[in-house]
């Protein structure tokens, strides 16, 4: 199966709830736009299928499609082309099961989930071992990335496995977008 068949069947979720913040509560985070942007480049850039916002809060889809608008319709879509085509890759959940349903009647297949943590994890897998099970399944797979302080155990608990950290060199704080993109480079980039 070529890179281009198996990346169209992987969609990233950058998740806004449940979350952790800073003392440990489970918190719906906030949106931040260059997240939002970065992680509909990335997509696009490696070819996936596309990017889920997933957040109950309507500020956050209101602020959400104010910004999509602005980039896909108007001056905003004449002025900048590209991140028009990027960002109409995005779509926009209450939760992660909404998600999966409507993935689910879209696609046709099995949705099926592996959690990103700056955290090890005792079911961690390595991207090497990922990327061999999404060349050779057809089922949909979605990368669950958590904002705030990370994804709640109650998501992670129902994915088939944690991507092993990125630590090049110790240090355990990179921005999700970040994190996103070297993850996506491994799994399908040319090396």
């Amino acid at each position: 199966m070529t890179a281009d068949t198996f990346s169209r069947r992987l969609y990233l979720a950058l998740v806004h709830y449940p979350v952790y913040n800073k003392e440990g509560e489970i918190v719906a985070s906030a949106l931040t736009t260059i997240d939002v942007h970065d992680f509909a480049r990335i997509a696009r850039t490696y070819g996936l299928g596309g990017v889920w916002i997933v957040t109950p809060l309507k500020s956050q889809k209101d602020l959400l499609a104010r910004m999509v608008r602005h980039w896909t319709e108007g001056f905003g879509a004449t002025y900048n082309p590209n991140r028009k085509e990027a960002l109409e890759i995005l779509r926009v959940a209450d939760t992660v099961d909404e998600m999966d349903k409507r993935l689910r009647e879209e696609t046709g297949r099995a949705v099926r989930h592996v959690a990103t943590s700056a955290r090890s994890y005792p079911n961690t897998l390595s991207i090497p071992r990922f990327a061999g099970t999404l060349r050779e399944s057809p089922d949909t797979f979605v990368l669950l990335f958590g904002t705030g302080w990370g994804l709640a155990g109650e998501v992670i608990g129902k994915c088939e496995g944690v991507l092993t950290p990125i630590r090049p060199k110790g240090y355990n704080h990179l921005s999700v977008r970040s994190a996103a993109s070297i993850i996506c480079d491994r799994l399908i980039g040319d090396g």
